[in-house]
């Protein structure tokens, strides 16, 4: 795979001097067509072998583009804070938004080939994480992002003349570490794993761009024409949109069956009952928070539901039983100008809990199959989709010892209705009432399909949905409060 970069390919000062201002005048252009197009963001990937200039390469980059619009993060040990989070923590909260450009010199591929050649991880885990990423990578593009990725290659000789040089050099001699010189005695077994990587990890989507390092002015013009060139091709392609290819259709489970219909709404507590079993479980709760083990789990609840089911009492139910300092409840809206230039499951990355901690969502990540199916706010292969990037989402929620618990509050008809006369005529009450819960309404039938596929596609074995019968609040507030202490004390007696 590397052969034809060590081929000590070469740019002459003349060729350099001609090509160079044309190139960097033709990249602001399109750096500044993509701003004011706003259509979709650019993310570079840097990587490759030591000394082959992926710092270099970077800074020329940012000499020849708009700074103020390029956002560079070399992402080297992880904070406390992105410890306590899924590994793909820290690149989600950094992506660029569209409109702009987000390089990356530290990547997601840096840590399984490290791992892998240094033996921490075998070759079925270092499969294993690239599936997971060309899945990240996947879903970036189809979120309409165009991902360039540059592996800069060195020989062995090479790096080692590379290195000498540095470390001669007094002003670079910082530049060379005992881990470069460590590297570059397993340079063999570098060079085997990162041939396994770019060949499993490069897609028809995000394929890999294999530049040799030796020669700088070859390197520069190399990446600075490809970026040009892929740029420039998407931004003509938003002129002629070519239509997304069909994706099978949803179809309803073989026995056609409508789980919310099988429901036993009539499921009710007495006033007393609730009262003694709301001090039991949330009693329970609190103690099971404080446990010495909970600090290494943190805990995802989700709260979907009709409107009017109570979502909002039942969640307040768990707060009482909580410390202030130990949750975040996180109502979710219509995405706001930020997030709509963001995929759309940024904004729950960025606010997943750390270890020891509750996020508490009323809505989520479902109103992509949910909301923005029935109303048509995105395309059909868009939600389809949708179901296979939940599941990734919340797996690798679980594998960080997340508990993921996820609730459906269904009430009948009838019930909602009910409810939502009552909040037209109580004053403290009105402001839950809109006109989009009445136009909700009328398409209950189609709301009620969209949830019965979202369980079906969505309740996995590690992040199951929970259906509560709430048209009775007492009721459905002590079995969210029960369900939810049965898979805490699960997950810390496991």
């Amino acid at each position: 795979m590397f052969e034809s970069a060590e081929l000590g390919h070469s740019i002459g000062k003349a060729v350099w001097k001609r090509e160079v201002p044309q190139l960097r005048e033709e990249l602001l252009d399109a750096q500044f067509d993509l701003l004011q197009s706003k259509k979709f963001p650019v993310i570079i990937l840097v990587a490759g072998v030591d000394c082959a200039g992926k710092g270099e390469t970077v800074n020329i980059l940012n000499e020849w583009l708009d700074p103020r619009h390029v956002e560079t993060h070399a992402l080297r040990d992880l904070t406390d804070e992105e410890r306590e989070r899924p590994p793909m923590f820290r690149y989600w909260r950094v992506l660029p938004p569209a409109g702009k450009i987000g390089i990356f010199i530290g990547t997601w591929y840096s840590g399984p080939l490290v791992e892998n050649v240094y033996g921490v991880i075998k070759n079925a885990e270092l499969d294993q994480r690239l599936e997971r990423i060309i899945h990240f990578e996947r879903m970036l593009c189809d979120e309409g992002a165009l991902v360039l990725k540059f592996w800069l290659h060195l020989s062995k000789t090479e790096q080692k003349k590379r290195l000498k040089l540095l470390e001669k050099d007094p002003k670079t001699r910082w530049r060379v570490t005992n881990t470069d010189w460590k590297n570059y005695k397993l340079y063999n077994t570098f060079r085997q794993t990162s041939e396994r990587m770019l060949r499993s990890t490069s897609t028809a989507e995000a394929p890999w761009i294999i530049v040799e390092g030796t020669d700088p002015r070859y390197r520069y013009l190399t990446i600075g024409k490809a970026l040009l060139s892929s740029i420039r091709q998407r931004l003509g392609a938003l002129e002629t949109p070519v239509p997304h290819e069909a994706l099978p259709p949803i179809l309803p489970s073989i026995d056609n069956l409508l789980i919310l219909q099988t429901l036993d709404l009539t499921k009710k507590l007495k006033k007393n009952v609730y009262l003694d079993q709301l001090e039991y479980h949330q009693g329970k709760l609190n103690l099971l928070t404080r446990h010495e083990d909970f600090k290494k789990l943190s805990v995802v609840v989700v709260f979907e539901g009709n409107d009017a089911a109570g979502k909002g009492g039942s969640i307040r139910r768990i707060t009482q039983a909580l410390d202030a300092r130990q949750y975040r409840v996180i109502p979710i809206a219509a995405p706001t100008e930020e997030e709509r230039v963001q995929p759309y499951l940024w904004r729950f990355w960025r606010s997943l809990p750390r270890k020891g901690r509750f996020a508490i969502f009323d809505r989520s990540w479902y109103g992509r199959v949910l909301v923005e199916r029935v109303e048509g706010f995105c395309k059909h292969a868009d939600w389809v989709r949708a179901y296979g990037e939940i599941n990734e989402f919340e797996e690798q929620l679980v594998r960080n010892h997340t508990i993921v618990v996820k609730f459906w509050l269904s009430i009948s008809s009838e019930e909602q209705l009910k409810r939502f006369k009552e909040r037209e005529n109580i004053g403290f009450k009105r402001f839950k009432i809109t006109d989009d819960d009445w136009r909700n309404r009328d398409r209950w039938g189609e709301y009620e399909l969209a949830v019965c596929d979202m369980i079906d596609h969505t309740s996995t074995e590690i992040a199951p949905w929970t259906l509560v019968e709430a048209n009775d609040k007492y009721f459905a507030r002590i079995k969210v409060l029960k369900t939810l202490c049965e898979r805490i004390e699960a997950a810390l007696n496991g």
